[in-house]
This record gives C-alpha cells, structure tokens and sequence, in this order.
C-alpha cells in the first residue's frame, strides 16, 4: 500500500503515565518540630525527579493509629499510586510502621523490602533490625523506608528500577514480567 504522507508513525516510544506519589515521614520529634526531617524532602526530590508526581508530603507522629489513617486516606480517599513512608521501621518500642501496614495491605510484596534489607547489609550489620515492608491496598504501593536520609537514599535507589513495572502491574497493566 502507497503511503500518501497521511499516515503518521509514532516519534519514539509512547511516554509512561505520571505515577502520583506521597511521602510519609514518621518521627515524633519531626512532627512537634523537634527534628529536620531530611529524609522526607529528599525523597520528594528524588521521586520527582524520576518523573512521579507529588500529591501529598507531611510528617506525623509514630503512633499506631496515626499511620494507619494516614495511610487509608492516601489510598482510599486520594488514590495515590505510590506512598513511601520513611522511618519507624526499626525495633525501638515506638517503632510501628510494620504494625501499621499489617493492618491496612491487601498483599505484601516481601521481595522489594528483601532487595532493600539485603542491600543495605552489604554496608552495616544493623539492616538486620530494619522491619519495613512492602505492600498493596488498592491500586497504591506502599514503600517502607528507614528514617535516616543515608538509609532511605540507599533503599529507595534499590527499588526505583521496579518502581514503574510494579505500579503498572497493581493498575491492571497486562505486560509480561521478563527481563
């Protein structure tokens, strides 16, 4: 068949959709503004960065209900695509993230907080007392990060390479998985 200069190809590969994201820091003392939250604003950047858009930042308190409702009313009431949490994800008595989204996922994805845990133990002994967990509600992917910025720069740079796959795959996305 003749092309008649009607017909239009494509300029490149179609752009990926932009992934909506939040981030959640949790500290006690950075939510009375006690501390600098220097994790938070770092993962804002960086998420950015990468293309995703910021639909909600804020610091809370690390308080069991305080999370969880956090965490429903990002998924539920805002539809965020991507959460990631930063700190409360060690074994300090006031550490409850895990607790947290025990309570609110649908699924854990536990290979995406083992990349992390597995990463960060190649540079300290103590990645063996992090409990973050990776997990859907919904159609949001929930990231749990430490709360010390060199912790959640390292962790997040484990799982952004999954990032856009995984977020395709929870909204429906029927691509293949290999390599």
């Amino acid at each position: 068949m003749k092309n008649n200069g009607n017909d239009r190809q494509l300029a490149g590969p179609v752009p990926a959709p932009a992934y909506s994201f939040a981030v959640l820091t949790l500290s006690d003392k950075g939510s009375r503004g006690e501390r600098e939250d220097t994790s938070g604003p770092y993962l804002v950047e960086r998420l950015t960065r990468e293309g995703y858009v910021l639909q909600s930042y804020a610091i809370i308190p690390d308080q069991l209900p305080v999370i969880v409702d956090a965490l429903i009313a990002l998924v539920d009431r805002q539809a965020v695509d991507l959460i990631v949490t930063t700190g409360g994800t060690g074994v300090a008595p006031t550490d409850v993230t895990p607790e947290a989204m025990l309570q609110i996922i649908d699924k854990e994805v536990p290979g995406m907080a083992e990349a992390m845990r597995a990463e960060s133990l190649r540079k300290t002994p103590h990645a063996m007392l992090s409990r973050g967990k990776v997990g859907i509600r919904g159609q949001t992917l929930i990231v749990n990060l430490p709360g010390s910025l060199k912790a959640a720069r390292e962790n997040i740079e484990v799982v952004l390479p999954v990032l856009p796959h995984a977020l395709e795959k929870i909204g429906g996305g029927t691509a293949d998985c290999a390599s």
